[in-house]
């Protein structure tokens, strides 16, 4: 195939994405002023699990705490996006909220919530090294957003071996 028409092929799928997640959003949003909706939290969740394995406590109780914390993060981090942004993020996570889009985008038959830590890391991993640059940056947004939310926390630092900022 020629460079012209995967280029062309990529803008379809593009414009298509951008059109079903334009609809989904309005239809079954999964970020709104408020925060994460229910199908936001449920992606998000599983995105965590998978990025953050190793770096969240093994503890249930202090797992769940975390968790709770990074959500609250995660909200008011996607609340200080440019609007235009977060429109773009709503799409996005209401394409990939709905079966089609998870399928189309992240490759993943399995719901977010019952998909395996294993199954979403190997779906973000071909997003990551796929050749369409929509399935990159839908990585990137997610993972990006993850660990931005989580790793803000002092109290995530140590996991990292950063003792925190030098006084000066």
């Amino acid at each position: 195939m020629q460079r012209r028409t995967w280029l062309k092929l990529g803008l379809v799928t593009a414009t298509g994405l951008a059109l079903v997640g334009g609809g989904l959003a309005l239809r079954a949003p999964a970020w709104t002023s408020a925060g994460l909706t229910d199908s936001g939290r449920a992606v998000f969740g599983a995105v965590a699990d998978a990025v953050l394995e190793g770096s969240l406590p093994d503890d249930h109780t202090a797992r769940q705490a975390a968790l709770v914390a990074w959500f609250r993060r995660l909200d008011e981090s996607i609340a200080a996006l440019p609007p235009h942004t977060q429109a773009e993020l709503a799409q996005l996570l209401s394409v990939l909220a709905s079966a089609p889009g998870r399928w189309a985008l992240a490759g993943l038959s399995a719901d977010w919530p019952d998909a395996s830590v294993a199954q979403v890391r190997a779906a973000l991993l071909d997003m990551r090294h796929s050749r369409l640059a929509l399935r990159q940056q839908a990585y990137l947004a997610l993972r990006e957003l993850t660990c931005a939310a989580y790793f803000a926390d002092p109290s995530t630092w140590m996991a990292l071996g950063y003792s925190g900022p030098l006084d000066m």
